[in-house]
């Protein structure tokens, strides 16, 4: 038994809905993908959706969107994947970390306002705060737009991890408290369409910065056009876009996918609470999830007080019992091309200690109960080594 820390569940309806598109007239820019964005929209109670190839080319039209440019600085996580900082840098601007909560890793509220109090006095302040949705779970949005509304920064909710969570009874993407939210279908999220991602949001500005940015800087509205229309098949670029599409084919998979959302947030919710019980009573730490918050647990994230090599002797006993580990993730700061830049590790000491102490287990729809007794026998035998 090889039990991987992540996969997709695909069904015989997935297959179908794929093979239609093929057998249809339309493999790119077809019906697909507006009855995918009208649906996404539709769930999360936002306005629009725009569809695009990856959650990181959402992440780069958004921040375009909202003007960010050289001179302008975006404050992110440090505990995310790279592509939540690279979209500031792909606009030219520099990007800065925001220390995260020591109890669920999302952003800290409270290291967010000091450092902006910081930032005030020396008139540093970000244009952009995206705040990451780690393994499923809402970051405090409330309190972190009350400090957009005092400092005057715009929001982008990075939910790659959190489509069908909640927060205060609000759905994940619905950007009540947010300019921009983003989500990713890569396989091993909740739903997949192969690749893809989409920008959800309530301003029509911003979604049609978005979708001209996502095809080539292009339009056909001939409200924006600077020239006469030359006849029906006139179109004018009018910024420089990029090729961002999601295709037909990504969006009937993604479609298929939505229609079991729901049970698989209440699947992946069953498999954790479950891995609770099983961790009980072991010296293994599980998530924390606040009262007002429904996790989608894309991620379930145990710790242990890790010291010298035991987190490697832990993966490797793990691998050699058949079960995938992880880690999500290594402080951005670390990776070269960021510590180049000359960051402070000192300076997000909660993020160091996560980085320490944290395991991405298996966590996936299909995953048994079977499975999830072999993976706890496994792992609290492993984890009852480690110790400082």
């Amino acid at each position: 038994m090889f039990v991987p820390y992540a996969r997709q569940s695909i069904n015989e309806e997935d297959i179908a809905a794929v093979a239609e598109v093929l057998r249809s007239e339309f493999l790119t820019q077809g019906p697909a993908v507006p009855a995918f964005e009208h649906a996404i929209a539709n769930y999360c109670k936002a306005t629009y959706a725009v569809a695009m190839n990856s959650a990181t080319s959402a992440l780069h039209a958004a921040c375009l969107a909202l003007g960010v440019g050289p001179g302008d600085t975006v404050w992110t996580s440090p505990i995310s994947f790279v592509a939540s900082a690279n979209c500031a840098l792909y606009c030219g601007a520099t990007v800065d970390f925001v220390d995260t909560d020591s109890g669920t890793f999302n952003m800290s509220v409270e290291a967010l306002a000091a450092k902006l109090a910081a930032a005030k006095l020396t008139s540093t302040l970000p244009k952009v705060v995206i705040p990451v949705h780690l393994a499923g779970q809402s970051c405090d949005m409330i309190q972190i737009h009350e400090l957009a509304k005092t400092y005057g920064f715009k929001i982008i909710e990075d939910a790659s991890h959190a489509i069908g969570g909640l927060f205060r009874g609000s759905r994940v993407g619905s950007c009540t408290h947010s300019d921009i939210t983003i989500l990713s279908f890569h396989p091993v999220k909740i739903i997949t369409s192969g690749e893809g991602g989409m920008a959800l949001t309530n301003s029509t500005a911003l979604a049609e910065s978005m979708t001209r940015t996502r095809s080539h800087g292009i339009t056909r509205d001939a409200n924006l056009f600077n020239n006469s229309s030359d006849g029906q098949w006139y179109y004018e670029q009018i910024d420089l876009g990029f090729n961002y599409r999601m295709t037909d084919i990504a969006a009937a998979l993604g479609l298929s996918q939505f229609q079991r959302l729901d049970s698989f947030v209440i699947r992946r919710n069953e498999i954790a609470q479950t891995y609770n019980t099983l961790f009980d009573g072991s010296n293994i730490v599980t998530p924390i999830v606040p009262v007002d918050v429904v996790s989608a647990f894309h991620l379930y994230v145990i710790r242990l007080p890790f010291s010298g090599t035991q987190k490697q002797h832990f993966f490797e006993y793990a691998q050699k019992n058949g079960i995938g580990l992880n880690v999500h993730y290594i402080p951005i700061y670390r990776q070269p091309y960021f510590a180049k830049m000359g960051f402070d590790s000192r300076k997000f000491p909660a993020a160091e200690s996560y980085y320490s102490e944290a395991v991405s287990i298996p966590m996936y729809a299909d995953l048994t109960l079977e499975q999830q007794q072999h993976v706890a026998s496994v792992l609290i035998s492993a984890a009852a080594t480690v110790s400082r």
